[in-house]
Order: structure tokens, then C-alpha cells, then sequence
């Protein structure tokens, strides 16, 4: 009897461009942009290293702190640094998820420091900040998916820098309503969860969530908020959606009771991520700012270079002046 040729197997169930081993562009489609193609001109930034910036990025390096300006490569640290903001992530920097567009590294999170809280509201109440975003990774290995280090930030900040609003922009606590509550308990001025793209595309995107535990996380935080904590959340476009599609997700977001609505252009980071199918153009984004707004939500941001904490500080009131264009002052 003859020997069979071994068959070779490849293990791809760890991969960001192919999740689970499956051929994303059965779902995205086959006309995708290569890796080193060029971008359209108004992708084009200042490079960062004002002084602002250089001052900024040590404050946060002397404090050991992360930010998810760095951690997800942002196209806009440069402006929003230059402006004296930040997205502080804690947590770590090490996410349990691996969502095929995100850049944050993924694996066994190490992370505990208890002083954490603390230090991050130091340097919130340094920087003089009217407005702080605070992110984190997922958490999943946490029995309460980090909930509590999140109301020790929240109350930190409310101690250290009391006149700063607090927007918060966290996981779905695995769609678990006792962490989620915990953290609406502290009452940030904003609670933000990102549902990062259209529904069709979770599989491909943000395998290991669904939609609807997204947007019922939404829906959850809005009425634990009981009309005290504003309700946010962000989109990107790029992975072949449609005009049509992003309407009616925007549609089920209203119903859910999102009132800020982010909405920007999805930027591949590197050939092992999801590739993009084509850069949408600024009139594009008009057309879905406009849309947005017709069904009533209160502050829209679309634009190719928006992103969920950019000039987070316009989009709610705010009580004291800030640095940069103010669209919303009390």
C-alpha cells in the first residue's frame, strides 16, 4: 500500500484579513484596492511634531499611559495633539478581540495596575482638559470585562478635574447589562460604543460580536442614562456598503436612541488587515451628514479623516472655551 501525500493546512483562523479562515471577498466583493495603492489628495496631513505635540507625547510616555492615537495609528494625532486633546486607552494595550480593521495589537493582556485611575485623571487634570475621551481594549479574560477599573478612571477624573466633561468609549461588556450599568452609574457626560460598520459586514469586520448586541448595548445605555449621559456612536465606510445601507443602519441607530453620530473612511493599516474597496468622496459624506440629520440626530460628523474622538469636544455643549473652531458652546 502506497503512502498518501501529506496534506498540507493552512491555520488562518487568527487572521485580521481573513477571520476564521473565510474568504471576505465573497462577502466585500472581488474589486478591492491594493495595499500600496494611492490615496485621494484629501487623505493628505501635516506630519506631526509641533511642540504641542512633542510636549504632549512626553506627558503621556512620563506617565506610562497609553492612547489609542498611537496604539490604532490615527491619521489625525498630529491635529488633535496639536490642539492639546488626546483618547486615553486603558486597559493595556493588548486587546483579547482581533476586529480585521483595527490596529491595536491583540493576544493574552497582562496589564493590572490599580494606580491606573489615578494617574490617568492627573494627567487629564494637567493637560487643563474642557472635554477627555477615555477608550480601552477589549477585556474579555476580566470577569467584568474591565467595568470597574472604568468607574475608578470616571471617578478619578470627576475628583482631579471636576470641571472636565468625561466621554467614555467602551466594548460591549459582551452585551452583559451589570458591567454596562455599573459604568452608566458614574455618569459620564457621554457614553460611546462604536458599531464600526454596516450590519452585513460583522462577519468579515467584528467576528466574535453581532449588531444587535451592539446596538442593544446603545439602547441599554440610553435608558440606564435616564436623559443624563448623551449616547454616541461611529461608522466606517470603505468595505463596499452602500449609500442605502448605511441610511438604514443610521435608521436603527435613531431607534436605538444614538444622538451623535460619527461617520469616516475606513484606512487600511497594514496588507494583514481587511482591504478597503474604495475611498468615498467628501460630497458622499455630505450626502450621508444630511441624512443623518433628517432622522433627527443631534450632532453629525462625516468626513474621510473622522473618526469617533475627533474634536470630540464639539459635539456636545460645552461650558468653558477650548482651543480650535467651537461648533457647540453653551
Amino acid at each position: 500500500m502506497s503512502e498518501e501525500t501529506p496534506v498540507l493546512r493552512v491555520h488562518q483562523t487568527r487572521s485580521r484579513a481573513n477571520p476564521g479562515g473565510m474568504d471576505v471577498r465573497k462577502i466585500i466583493g472581488e474589486d478591492v484596492l491594493p495595499f500600496r495603492s494611492r490615496k485621494p489628495a484629501w487623505f493628505k496631513v501635516p506630519r506631526p511634531g509641533s511642540a504641542t505635540y512633542r510636549e504632549l507625547s512626553k506627558t503621556i510616555a512620563d506617565e506610562g499611559l497609553h492612547t489609542v492615537c498611537k496604539e490604532a495609528a490615527c491619521p489625525n494625532i498630529g491635529d488633535c495633539w496639536d490642539r492639546g486633546t488626546a483618547t486615553f486607552m486603558i486597559l493595556g494595550d493588548t486587546c483579547t478581540r482581533r476586529c480585521g480593521f483595527c490596529n491595536v495589537k491583540t493576544g493574552k493582556p497582562t496589564w493590572n495596575d490599580p494606580l491606573e485611575p489615578l494617574r490617568v485623571a492627573r494627567s487629564v487634570a494637567r493637560m487643563n482638559l474642557r472635554h477627555a475621551v477615555i477608550t480601552s481594549v477589549d477585556r474579555d479574560d476580566l470577569p467584568d470585562y474591565g467595568a470597574s477599573v472604568w468607574c475608578g478612571v470616571i471617578r478619578s477624573v470627576r475628583m482631579q478635574a471636576p470641571d472636565t466633561k468625561i466621554e467614555c468609549l467602551t466594548p460591549d461588556f459582551r452585551g452583559e447589562e451589570m458591567p454596562l450599568a455599573r459604568v452608566i452609574a458614574e455618569r459620564p457626560d457621554v457614553f460611546n460604543h462604536n458599531l464600526e460598520v454596516a450590519p452585513r459586514l460583522y462577519p468579515v469586520a467584528r467576528r466574535g460580536s453581532t449588531w444587535k448586541r451592539s446596538l442593544r448595548v446603545l439602547a441599554n445605555a440610553q435608558e440606564m442614562g435616564e436623559g443624563e449621559v448623551a449616547t454616541k456612536s461611529g461608522l466606517m465606510v470603505g468595505f463596499g456598503e452602500t449609500h442605502e445601507e448605511l441610511v438604514d443602519a443610521f435608521g436603527e441607530m435613531r431607534e436605538a436612541g444614538v444622538q451623535i453620530l460619527t461617520v469616516g473612511q475606513y484606512l487600511r493599516p497594514t496588507e494583514r488587515h481587511l482591504p478597503v474597496v474604495r475611498y468615498w468622496a467628501p460630497e458622499e459624506f455630505e450626502a450621508l451628514e444630511k441624512a443623518a440629520y433628517a432622522l433627527g440626530f443631534e450632532h453629525v460628523a462625516a468626513g474621510p479623516l473622522v473618526r469617533s474622538s475627533y474634536h470630540a469636544d464639539e459635539h456636545v455643549k460645552q461650558d468653558r472655551p477650548g482651543v480650535g473652531p467651537v461648533a457647540a458652546v453653551a
